[in-house]
């Protein structure tokens, strides 16, 4: 807070809060289960604190045993969650982690306990596969037959090698269904009217918190973003003004060094330049008209993105400007098209190695450094230098590890990338990449920590997880589903 009236306020809220919570859990009793039964209520309580117990649960990680766990978690701020299930509860081994990462859609470290047996997953941009099957073999060999022991272990070791922040959901300093309080017999001392009061302010209190945290990691992203965006839009003006027609005359001047489209040169910027050296356009009547009616879906969009950007207030808004912007280019495709008098080009994503290539020309078959092969949509340019044995023209942005390929940089330029490729196409595009693991959710619509720069995960990303994140299966660490429960006993 910034006033002494504020600050006033919130410790007057705070401590009868406190007093409150110390009145409702002084007796004897169980703690309060989250709401609902199976994976569902668990992930409900994992969204609003990094540590659930099952009251069924409770001798394996006791109530001060799993306030010192959700405490090591919140002061290291990591995105690590931690449930403690029963073995007979309503789980289904076979799919346990695989549906807990779905449900709660928090980008993070998943660490379970279900009766007596352990097992961890992890997205692969919070914590490698290779870090989470390690941690995992070695508290399963320090600790054999002691699931509390070897989440307690785990989680010691997982926020020290995790990567990303804490959801801004946690702010409030809460873990729904028991992580670790107790709850008793003496909460009818505290009246209903307080109760609700008090809830009414503690809502109000973390909600603004979670509001700010927001604010300020989507201004950071934001401009995390701003100069990427920034020369897309720059490098399509320059298209622009290359292509040299005269909607007034449907004419076109030679252009030495090239259209600058990418169709015909597959490069932002260009390199082919038009077979006319007469200054004419050949095109006229219909084709005249049509041709000036691509030159201006290109000059609006071109104005769209602009516009659109100037007004960008979240990284979510950067993706209609990367939408105006590939339609933008196939329009200017079609006009160079028509003032060569070669086939109008078919509407295809942009190349995927750099929308400022333009429209693809054909899909290929390329794989990440360590990853898969999939088909990706490439320009001309990049697909002979891939037919040729060479590296394509990627389009690098700043780390603070340096330059990289947009892909391997983070989920700050998913909503970038999803207004170029869509939110359906882009996700197996990217598969086994950094951007890859963020897309699904609020902001490509979907990634976690908008500031980018390394801090990523922690926030909600729905339940896009990286299929190559959740792939290995309970048993051998480091993957969800696929496989059962505890099968690598």
């Amino acid at each position: 807070m910034n006033t002494v009236r504020r600050g006033a306020r919130l410790v007057s809220v705070l401590t009868g809060a406190l007093v409150a919570l110390l009145l409702t859990t002084a007796g004897p009793g169980g703690p309060r289960a989250a709401d609902g039964d199976g994976v569902s209520a668990v992930a409900a309580a994992l969204r609003d604190g990094p540590v659930h117990v099952d009251p069924r649960a409770r001798d394996v990680l006791p109530p001060a045993a799993a306030k010192a766990l959700r405490n090591t978690v919140e002061r290291a701020d990591k995105p690590v969650l931690v449930a403690v299930l029963p073995a007979d509860g309503d789980f289904d081994r076979k799919t346990l982690l695989q549906e807990l990462r779905a449900e709660t859609g928090i980008t993070g470290v998943y660490a379970v306990a279900l009766g007596d047996r352990f097992d961890a997953g992890a997205d692969h941009q919070v914590m490698s596969r290779d870090a989470v099957r390690d941690a995992v073999g070695a508290v399963r060999r320090a600790h054999p037959g002691d699931p509390g022991a070897m989440v307690t272990d785990f989680t010691d070791r997982a926020v020290r090698q995790a990567s990303g922040s804490a959801p801004a959901a946690w702010d409030g300093g809460g873990a729904a269904g028991d992580g670790g309080r107790t709850g008793g017999g003496t909460a009818a001392i505290v009246t209903l009217g307080v109760l609700v009061l008090l809830a009414g302010a503690g809502a109000f209190l973390v909600s603004r918190g979670s509001r700010r945290r927001r604010a300020r990691l989507e201004r950071a992203g934001l401009e995390k973003l701003r100069p990427v965006v920034d020369e897309d839009i720059t490098a399509f003006g320059e298209e622009l003004s290359r292509i040299g027609f005269d909607p007034a005359t449907a004419t076109a001047r030679a252009r030495p060094g090239g259209t600058g489209t990418a169709r015909t040169g597959g490069e932002a910027g260009g390199t082919d330049g038009m077979d006319r050296t007469d200054g004419e356009d050949s095109t006229g009547g219909e084709d005249a008209d049509a041709a000036r009616e691509d030159y201006a879906q290109a000059l609006d969009a071109y104005d769209d993105a602009k516009t659109r950007m100037a007004a960008a207030r979240r990284p979510q808004d950067v993706r209609g400007v990367s939408r105006a912007l590939a339609d933008g280019r196939f329009a200017l495709a079609t006009l160079d098209a028509r003032l060569r008098g070669t086939a109008l080009p078919e509407r295809r994503a942009p190349c995927f190695f750099d929308p400022r290539h333009g429209p693809s020309v054909e899909d290929v078959q390329w794989a990440p450094p360590g990853g898969t092969e999939r088909a990706v949509p490439v320009c001309a340019a990049d697909a002979a230098r891939l037919a040729g044995g060479e590296e394509p023209a990627a389009r690098e942005v700043g780390t603070p590890q340096g330059p990289r390929p947009y892909w391997e940089a983070g989920p700050v330029y998913a909503p970038w990338a999803a207004g170029y490729f869509g939110g359906g196409l882009l996700p197996g595009l990217l598969t086994g990449t950094l951007l890859g693991g963020a897309l699904g959710g609020p902001y490509a619509d979907g990634f976690g920590d908008p500031s980018g720069g390394g801090d990523f995960g922690g926030d909600f990303s729905g339940g896009g997880a990286d299929p190559s994140d959740f792939g290995g299966g309970f048993g051998d660490g480091g993957g969800f589903g696929g496989g059962d429960f505890g099968g690598g006993f």
